[in-house]
């Protein structure tokens, strides 16, 4: 489950990251997949970061791109133990601003201590939070946030979109809950209830019959007939009803 919530996100990531691009305003400089060069040599324990050849980073491909995701910010934020739909908006949050500050404004949204840690405490306060409010507040606080910086009047426009894209495609992920089956469903389903009805229904026969089931003695013939119908259209009735909810 972990697994396919990862590449669901990270495919929702490398969507609005795109290739590769050295934009001379963006202080990250140059970066593929939405990694940037500094990144990629703390990744590859190249020190200084400037010793990493711009080369290095154009080529950098999307399965090494995946590792570095997974351990640097997916794994890093504790993304795995958030509900769906929180897990995106953090995230996404998280690759384009650094875990800390998208991981303390979740904390600050669910009302417990904004640390950069996502322990025991969080994650219970986040399976306990109503899921839309907090990816709503997530969204609000990135934007204010991406307001602030100096190059927002170059890339605002895209970030806006980004967030905007982010924020509907996450409450998209939020899982429903589901309707519980009736408790009369559960005592009369699977097939030992047709064999029950199915013995009702021959000892009412043979009792028709003249022939004497001692284990059956005061009981009507007639009532043990109609008892063993009514349960098999009761439990057919209700199996229709179960697959139509």
């Amino acid at each position: 489950m972990s697994d396919s919530r990862f590449e669901r996100c990270l495919g929702e990531v490398l969507r609005h990251e795109g290739g590769y691009a050295d934009h001379p305003a963006d202080p990250g400089g140059a970066t593929k997949f939405g990694i940037n060069r500094k990144t990629l040599a703390r990744w590859r324990h190249v020190s200084p970061w400037s010793a990493l050849p711009k080369s290095e980073v154009r080529d950098l491909g999307r399965e090494e791109a995946g590792r570095i995701y997974r351990a640097l910010y997916w794994t890093a934020c504790g993304t795995d133990r958030l509900p769906p739909g929180i897990d995106l908006a953090l995230f996404d949050y998280a690759v384009n601003s650094g875990p800390d500050r998208a991981v303390r404004t979740m904390q600050a949204a669910l009302g417990v201590a904004a640390d950069g840690v996502v322990g025991p405490v969080t994650e219970r306060a986040a399976q306990q939070a109503e899921v839309n409010e907090i990816i709503d507040a997530i969204c609000d606080q990135r934007l204010v946030f991406l307001q602030r910086l100096a190059n927002f009047s170059v890339f605002g426009a895209g970030w806006t979109a980004r967030v905007k894209d982010v924020r509907a495609t996450a409450k998209a992920m939020v899982e429903q809950p589901t309707r519980p089956r009736s408790v009369e469903m559960t005592s009369l389903s699977g097939y030992k209830t047709y064999i029950v009805a199915a013995i009702m229904l021959l000892a009412g026969v043979a009792q028709i019959m003249g022939i004497d089931l001692p284990s059956l003695e005061g009981g009507s013939a007639g009532s043990l007939v109609l008892e063993a119908l009514a349960v098999m259209f009761l439990r057919r009735g209700l199996k229709s009803e179960t697959l139509r909810q």
